[in-house]
């Protein structure tokens, strides 16, 4: 076929002419395929479609009309069919030079809470871009392989809860540590905005090796603030009026927050002011419950909700009369601080409320919550039941942290183990309100509160999913809670949360089944963040 749209033109040119001399000539279908069979580029199509108008124009007879007509028919096909074949083409040579820079995993079990369990795949990543997963057949041609034969491939996970500003003797080596247990993207749900952005902007520098991170600023408090500094960190602000609580979020917005945390001692009109400026700045929320609210009325309002605490103060049969109690005790007469006044509310109100647990009442609860995705923090709430030191891997986690830490952790854990565990009773109902959601339909995420309560980084996450599946849950939603909700929190579930072609390659190898145990996710063979190969076992 000429690729000379000169030759081409004058081809048809010839054509058209040698039929406007005569209707006579009848040229078979075969005579017109060979001069078809020429083709014409597209960029020659106009001027042949006006010199064929213009043999219209001259043409008396219909049969020559028809076969011209015909012509250009056949003609509009061939072009299209050329451009085609060429982006066809062109796509090929693409593809081939993706691949040549790709890494295949073969042969291996994916398994991520959209697309479920595929058996014998292969994935293509390029860069921080998983190219194709496809079921395995030939090697593919890339630069690099790795066998997964054997192995299962999940998604990259997210601990949901995190404060990477809490501890200053962890903040340097959490990237790292969340890194080394598959968690390659954190929500931080608290730090002071001068402390979290250098550390937000060290993550994610370009070529720095650690997790996606997510940060929400300070928590919005209210007139008293519980994490104001005193005894505590300092990782919360005052927002005691709307008007105050409306610039703070402005301001922050500014600074770069993918999110707003609401704490517990904000009052009503507070609350209202925050919700409406984060909705008009589209920014999601994370809350605790009010406590001058009641869940049912303050959590559908919000994207996620933390601890599951306060929720049991609304599950009560005597709810409203515990709500009444709150208002006036948020009056704080005596002007103690905040942590203390939160401390005595919970003190006066929770373990009395799940003791008046009302089953009709819970129900409205937890259909107000529907929408709503809990971060139930189950490693944290019922730590009595299953501590960190009774896990047979712990030491080794503990191992990990600077050597600090490392003593300082281990002493307090001896001190602890050697104690009352203390009341169960709010341990046992997290676990119960946890499984009661869940068989109601509402969204999970999983996050540890790390590094409170002795949460090492990065492992504490795969006791939140063992947790989060002692409470009900299949490991198969565990994983769901720690991949896909995240990620639709921040409406990013097109581009992360699954193992499919366009997703980022986040992505963490095993060499024993999750769905079979939920804690073979510590069965970590490499950690693959943001298309590079960060953890090799």
């Amino acid at each position: 076929m000429s690729r000379n749209p000169t030759i081409r033109f004058m081809v048809w040119r010839n054509f058209a002419l040698m039929h406007s001399k005569s209707v006579k000539s009848q040229p078979s279908i075969n005579h017109l395929r060979a001069y078809l069979s020429m083709g014409v580029k597209a960029n020659s199509v106009k001027t042949f479609i006006s010199y064929l108008l213009s043999i219209l124009v001259q043409a008396k007879r219909s049969v020559l009309m028809a076969r011209v007509i015909l012509a250009l028919v056949v003609f509009g096909v061939t072009a299209c069919a050329e451009r085609l074949t060429s982006h066809a083409q062109d796509s090929a040579a693409s593809a081939t030079e993706i691949l040549t820079n790709a890494t295949a995993i073969t042969n291996v079990t994916v398994i991520d809470a959209v697309n479920g369990v595929r058996k014998n795949q292969t994935v293509v990543f390029d860069g921080d871009n998983i190219v194709s997963v496809q079921t395995a057949g030939p090697p593919a041609d890339t630069a690099r392989r790795i066998d997964g034969t054997g192995r299962y491939l999940i998604p990259g996970l997210w601990d949901f809860h995190v404060h990477l500003t809490y501890d200053e003797r962890l903040t340097a080596v959490m990237p790292q540590l969340f890194l080394s247990y598959g968690i390659t993207s954190v929500r931080d749900t608290g730090g002071l905005m001068h402390e979290i952005l250098p550390v937000v902007e060290k993550m994610r520098a370009a070529g720095e090796i650690a997790p996606r991170v997510f940060f929400a600023g300070p928590l919005l408090d209210g007139e008293f603030v519980v994490y104001n500094g005193i005894g505590r960190p300092e990782i919360g602000v005052s927002v005691p009026t709307p008007e105050l609580a409306r610039q703070q979020v402005i301001e922050m917005h500014a600074q770069g927050v993918n999110f707003i945390k609401v704490y517990e001692m904000v009052q009503p009109e507070v609350f209202d002011a925050l919700t409406e400026i984060a909705g008009e700045l589209d920014l999601p929320i994370d809350s605790h419950v009010p406590l001058s609210m009641r869940a049912r009325d303050a959590g559908p309002r919000v994207s996620s909700i933390e601890h599951l605490r306060n929720i049991e103060m609304d599950c009560a049969a005597g709810a409203e009369k515990l709500h009444r109690a709150r208002l006036a005790l948020l009056q704080n007469d005596e002007g103690i601080s905040g942590a203390a006044l939160r401390t005595a509310m919970h003190s006066e109100q929770r373990l009395p409320a799940i003791g008046d647990y009302d089953e009709a009442q819970c129900d409205i609860v937890i259909a107000a919550l529907q929408d709503t995705v809990m971060v139930p923090t189950l490693r944290l709430n019922s730590f009595v039941l299953l501590p960190p030191w009774q896990r047979p891997d712990w030491q080794e986690a503990l191992s990990r942290l600077p050597t600090n830490v490392s003593r300082d952790w281990q002493t307090q854990a001896e001190r602890r183990r050697s104690s009352p565990a203390g009341d169960p009773l709010f341990a046992n109902w997290s676990m119960f309100l946890t499984n009661r959601m869940h068989d109601a339909g509402v969204p999970f995420g999983a996050g540890t509160d790390v590094p409170i309560n002795l949460s090492v980084p990065g492992y504490s996450l795969h006791s939140e999913l063992d947790m989060l599946v002692k409470a009900g849950l299949t490991p198969l939603e565990a994983l769901e809670a720690a991949t896909l909700e995240p990620a639709k929190f921040f409406g990013l579930e097109g581009n992360m949360g699954a193992i499919a072609e366009g997703q980022v390659a986040d992505m963490v190898l095993l060499d024993a089944d999750p769905l079979e145990d939920i804690n073979n996710t510590k069965r970590i063979v490499m950690v693959i963040s943001k298309g590079q190969r960060v953890v090799e076992q």
